[in-house]
């Protein structure tokens, strides 16, 4: 990302020396190449004067690139609500409420004159420390200029966002949804004031979703409810677990007395609102208002008491404008006794929550077609028809000319540990043919056609690498069940050994992994259900177990898939580490990818970098590249000496390293941050296969000193860096986009499961077989081709493919 490509005026091929410096990359990491700023048309001759106005953290950009659900988060309550240190407790509480829902934050204020979506933590503390000074501005939209400006001047001024300035900022950098405490509104008296919030005239030309507990109760409500239907304004409120038309929340009070123009269910009533006027497109805000939970709400009388003492001594005080409201909710506090605290914790809590939650159902929304796309894409075209299904476990046809089991004591090319489960597939086929929803309909019985075959990713990548004519073990774990026994039956039936596949009884609580997928009439996933249990039994985390077993199978690699639990994950990682085996990696899922720096799998640490790496290879597609690398950001894994050493020798500068980017993997890969993640995560996996769907694969390697391609001219279009050190194990970046040979007709496909494992299967087989990893992904990739048109998990005419080549 842009850390890696630091700004320079040189370019790559320019200059013999490395030329980016550490503290230049990570003041730079505040703009990702490709972010959604130049994608939205504020690059060009304007970006360098943009960027020292606003900038949009990594994080939230790669977030918004990859269809991550983000929430923003203002700042105005940390820097005027709060006292110090409380306010930073409260902001650490809040991102990680975000985090924990799903969700990325996205906290937005003003430093030193620059506005930062997404705030480093140092950002933050830096910001919220300085609470309360003159220099520091609670901030609504018409600030954003004089603080801009006056910051470019070089004047030192902070400044907490409110919802309107909030909204503003996150709507520049692409966010849909926000989580606040409350609204500001129309105060009491506003007919002769005219005492308005700006947070409504911006809900009323801002298109962002504000989550809030209604506006404060000490505004007048009916009026501004007027106000904002004025403005064109959506509101509604949650129900909660009420039913019929619920009241409008007074903040501290779950009822107001004034009825809410909507109710709302739940979020994903809320997300489909949102994602229906973002595709209107309705060019204005939306409001949901949350009422503070019931345990922590304070009784609307009692709370009218406090209000009706701290407005009247406002206005006889002559306290007006800005710091009105300031002045209100701390007369209040005192008059509660702190209690009108507690509520405001217990408010924003729910609302960072509830927002959060709407979040990730928008983005759900916003992925399904892409989703769908993302697993047919290798290959396809038109709209899938259906086709037979896969045979029963018991249906299976081994052909006669299957090679026969190979004895214990001889070599494996490869060793597979990984899932091997029982499948059942749910393919929707309607009574009628002129039924148009091509989807099942949810909560109710649907006509299918139901079938069972043996599945699994560990299993599959094992068979793939045994028809491409790998001697393959496999390594599993099955229950002494039915299913178990069955599976047993078609592994050795393929000729694939089982010597490594444990048995584990029932009576210790074990079931066979199982797999149910429930398609659509095109194929297409609508819902999985997963029992993977088993894969995390405890018998599996010993090290010595694995370390016997891939000694005897005597395997030069190792393919690892992350249905294992993070601790089993580990010790099959030391294990093969410790017989100098070579290691794949398979994310199986984007959940799952994270696994491999989850703080158990201790086998992964920051110093475990080129050429004491780990992993010699993973196969993710983009969004489990994604979630690779943010789990080794998040586990620090960016912030070592080695890596950056690493990184360093790559000698990757700003216009010229995005310049060669987008000239070998494509505008559209370099804008979503795709190769730029690939680039940081190799010094760890040195040999990063990104499945693209129909673009086929970004295949980004490391190369060491000496390799024959960095002398080979044929190659020398896809370097993109080259190290020029004596000093340097590394010899450069290899980035090469490698399409698939062809694409098929939807008409043709049969199934889309399996065929990244079909894939990985035959990579593998190659490179144990000494194919060069760039030779043998056409191959790969034509195997998965055949996968996608087979009722099998794995194509039975990937048979011998290698030896077509």
């Amino acid at each position: 990302m842009p850390g890696l490509l630091a700004a320079s005026k040189m370019s790559v091929s320019s200059r013999p020396a490395v030329i980016c410096s550490r503290s230049l990359l990570r003041a730079r990491q505040q703009i990702p190449l490709g972010s959604c700023l130049s994608r939205r048309g504020l690059a060009g001759d304007t970006r360098s004067a943009r960027d020292r106005l606003f900038r949009v953290s990594e994080e939230v950009q790669d977030a918004l690139a990859t269809g991550k659900p983000v929430v923003a988060l203002e700042t105005t309550i940390y820097t005027h609500g709060y006292p110090y240190p409380e306010n930073v407790a409260l902001a650490s509480h809040l991102e990680s409420l975000v985090r924990v829902y799903g969700g990325v934050p996205a906290t937005i204020g003003v430093l030193n004159g620059v506005a930062h979506v997404g705030m480093q933590p140092e950002e933050l503390i830096q910001l919220i420390k300085t609470a309360g000074e003159e220099t520091t501005w609670k901030l609504s939209r018409r600030d954003l200029g004089f603080i801009g400006g006056l910051g470019l001047r070089g004047k030192k001024l902070n400044g907490g966002t409110t919802i309107a300035a909030t909204m503003i900022l996150a709507h520049l950098a692409g966010i849909k949804i926000f989580a606040t405490g409350g609204l500001g509104g129309v105060h009491r008296g506003g007919e002769s004031s005219m005492d308005i919030s700006a947070d409504l005239t911006e809900l009323g030309r801002t298109p962002v979703a504000v989550i809030s507990s209604g506006c404060k109760s000490f505004l007048d409500i009916p009026r501004t409810l007027e106000y904002l239907e004025t403005q064109g304004v959506g509101v509604g409120t949650f129900a909660d677990g009420r039913h019929g038309q619920v009241d409008f929340p007074a903040f501290w009070s779950r009822d107001s007395g004034v009825k809410s123009p909507q109710t709302i269910v739940d979020e994903a009533d809320a997300a489909a609102v949102v994602y229906a006027q973002s595709m209107l497109p309705v060019h204005s805000g939306l409001l949901f208002a949350n009422p503070v939970p019931v345990d922590s709400a304070m009784e609307k009388a009692t709370i009218e008491g406090y209000i009706a003492t701290a407005v009247a001594e406002a206005d006889r005080n002559g306290i007006r404008g800005n710091a009105n409201t300031p002045y209100i909710l701390k007369r209040i506090r005192e008059l509660s006794d702190g209690a009108t605290v507690t509520a405001n914790s217990a408010l924003v809590e729910a609302n960072v929550i509830r927002g959060t939650k709407v979040a990730v159902e928008l983005a759900k929304l916003e992925r399904q077609d892409a989703a769908a796309s993302q697993r047919v894409v290798p290959l396809v075209s038109k709209a899938v028809e259906t086709s037979p299904a896969p045979a029963t476990l018991e249906e299976q046809v081994v052909p006669e000319h299957a090679p026969k089991k190979i004895p214990f004591d001889v070599p494996f090319d490869v060793f597979v540990a990984g899932a091997l489960a029982s499948d059942t597939l749910c393919d929707y086929q309607p009574l009628s043919t002129t039924v148009t929803e091509v989807a099942p309909v949810m909560h109710t019985s649907n006509p299918a056609q139901i079938t069972q075959s043996p599945g699994g990713v560990g299993r599959n990548v094992a068979f793939a690498a045994h028809l491409a004519g790998a001697q393959v073990a496999l390594a599993s774990v099955v229950a002494d069940d039915i299913a178990g026994q069955s599976l047993l039956k078609h592994v050795k039936d393929t000729g694939i050994s089982t010597d490594y596949i444990r048995q584990i009884p029932t009576s210790n609580g074990a079931r066979t992994a199982q797999y149910v997928a429930v398609n659509d009439m095109k194929k297409d996933l609508v819902v999985a259900m997963a029992d993977m249990a088993i894969l995390g039994h405890p018998d599996l985390e010993s090290t010595s177990y694995w370390s016997e077993s891939i000694a005897k199978a005597q395997a030069n690699w190792v393919v690892v898939d992350a249905n294992w639990s993070p601790a089993i994950l580990s010790s099959i990682i030391t294990a093969a580490q410790s017989q100098n085996a070579r290691i794949a990696f398979e994310p199986v899922s984007t959940a799952k990818a994270a696994r491999l720096f989850h703080p158990e799998t201790s086998a992964m640490t920051p110093s475990k970098v080129v050429p004491n790496h780990v992993i010699n290879l993973a196969s993710p597609n983009k969004m489990e590249l994604s979630a690779i690398y943010h789990a080794a950001r998040d586990a620090l894994m960016f912030e070592s000496d080695q890596w950056w050493k690493v990184v360093d020798s790559f000698g990757l500068s700003g216009s010229g390293s995005r310049d060669r980017l987008v000239a070998v993997a494509g505008r559209d890969l370099v804008d979503q941050g795709i190769p730029q993640q690939c680039i940081q995560l190799l010094p760890f996996i040195p040999n990063l296969v990104t499945k693209l769907g129909r673009k086929g694969c970004l295949l980004t390697s490391l190369l060491r000193r000496g390799d024959d391609k960095l002398t080979d001219p044929e190659h020398a279009r896809f370097f993109i860096a080259r190290t020029y050190s004596d000093n340097s194990e590394i010899g450069g970046v290899y980035m090469r986009l490698i399409p698939p040979s062809r694409l098929v007709e939807e008409s043709e496909v049969v199934s889309v499961n399996g065929i990244g494992d079909t894939m990985l299967g035959v990579i593998v087989a190659g490179l144990a077989k000494g194919y060069a990893l760039e030779n043998i992904l056409p191959t790969a990739q034509d195997a998965a081709i055949l996968t996608l048109k087979s009722r099998e998990a794995v194509s039975p005419e990937v048979r011998g493919i290698l030896n077509k080549k």
